[in-house]
């Protein structure tokens, strides 16, 4: 598909994250965001993750100028919306009504997870010369090519928002919970930052946990012994099968993770009378730390706020990390100190008639969001607001 003005411009699409050169990947996407390395993507084809069985089946961008590669990006077709966060099964609902298809669709993101971050891979001189109006026309033209219904890029960072922003394209916010680091040196600098009544709500959470006799460990990299991602995966699989869903990712993943990416990972197992009982992996990044799954056999008091938030904030600070991206959903979260935060995602239609409907509906979607963000912010526990 050449575009006027950049010669012998083309976008196109690879079956495989290995048909890619993986210097060129990592010259594109550097190395400091772990959703963003070669590796995670491999790890996700080579245990079967992301596959056409699973409906996931790798498509990812490739931009080429003069044969060179100047653009990629993380892509994938669809044949359903599970595992993406932001959410579209009323509009396939509504297809459906209508007789028409919805799936498959051409869905720009990092599966399985909702965390912000660079979604287009592009070199200096294409994001200088691309602007917004060609970029949803060449995604408009491969999609219709795939033969799929619409187009979907999820959580792009402010560089990729800037480059997808125009007044006709269809962009929907939420809202998620993070946590900063607003010069704490320790746990106890963050609770002197709350107010006197979530500071002892929050004593009085752990003191619970402890008072059920459970202690907590950390493992990191290739220090992590395979006792200890065994026994992650299985209380990672409860999470999933108590609410009667099968578990997105397989235990291979997480092996080929350990293998290919230590460095990026952390656990934090809780432990009662010799035995994990419950445990969180960690992800970071260059200033983040991701909590990204958690999962526990039996219930104990406030253990899930003790594992992924309370020791995920010791963790951050002494990683020296001043943002905690803890994932999707949770109110629970703003009482303990996490913050609302607004997350974006660009969509193409192709379909006229239901790119109109969809259209109002963002618009009406987005007056609710903000309006909860605003009351989000005023909620916060801080003694007084949190310095920006």
């Amino acid at each position: 598909m050449p575009e006027p003005g950049l010669p012998d411009f083309t976008l196109e699409t690879c079956s495989s994250i290995t048909a890619i050169p993986k210097e060129e990947w990592r010259r594109l996407a550097g190395h400091t965001n772990p959703f963003l390395r070669y590796e995670f993507f491999q790890a996700l084809e080579e245990s079967a993750c992301t596959s056409e069985a699973t409906g996931w089946t790798p498509s990812h961008l490739i931009f080429r100028s003069a044969g060179k590669i100047v653009g990629l990006a993380p892509a994938f077709l669809k044949s359903h919306s599970m595992g993406e966060y932001v959410f579209d099964w009323a509009w396939a609902d509504a297809y459906q009504r209508h007789g028409l298809d919805y799936y498959p669709k051409l869905l720009i993101a990092v599966p399985f997870t909702p965390s912000a971050g660079p979604r287009l891979l592009l070199d200096n001189a294409l994001r200088k010369q691309l602007g917004p109006e060609q970029l949803h026309d060449l995604l408009d033209t491969l999609t219709g090519n795939l033969g799929a219904h619409s187009w979907h890029l999820l959580f792009p960072d402010t560089e990729d928002q800037k480059l997808l922003h125009h007044d006709t394209e269809l962009h929907r916010i939420g809202c998620q919970f993070h946590w900063h680091n607003h010069g704490y040196g320790n746990f106890e600098d963050f609770l002197a930052a709350l107010n006197s009544r979530k500071r002892k709500s929050i004593r009085k959470e752990r003191r619970q946990v402890a008072e059920q006799g459970i202690s907590f460990a950390r493992f990191h990299g290739r220090e992590i012994p395979e006792r200890v991602l065994s026994a992650f995966y299985v209380f990672y699989q409860a999470t999933y099968l108590k609410r009667g869903q099968q578990p997105y990712l397989n235990k291979r993943f997480f092996e080929r993770l350990l293998a290919q990416l230590p460095e990026h990972v952390h656990f934090i197992m809780a432990v009662h009378e010799d035995e994990m009982i419950a445990g969180a992996l960690f992800l970071t990044g260059e200033d983040t730390l991701y909590g990204r799954y958690w999962g526990c056999l039996d219930e104990y008091n406030h253990l899930h706020f003790e594992t992924c938030y309370y020791q995920g904030i010791e963790l951050a600070i002494d990683l020296g990390l001043p943002h905690i991206d803890a994932g999707a959903q949770g109110e629970h979260k703003l009482v303990r100190g996490f913050e609302p935060v607004i997350t974006h995602s660009w969509h193409g239609i192709l379909h006229p008639g239901f790119r109109e409907a969809i259209e109002n509906f963002t618009r009406e979607e987005a007056d609710h969001v903000l309006g909860y963000f605003n009351d989000a912010q005023s909620a916060l526990p801080f003694r007084q607001q949190a310095p920006e």
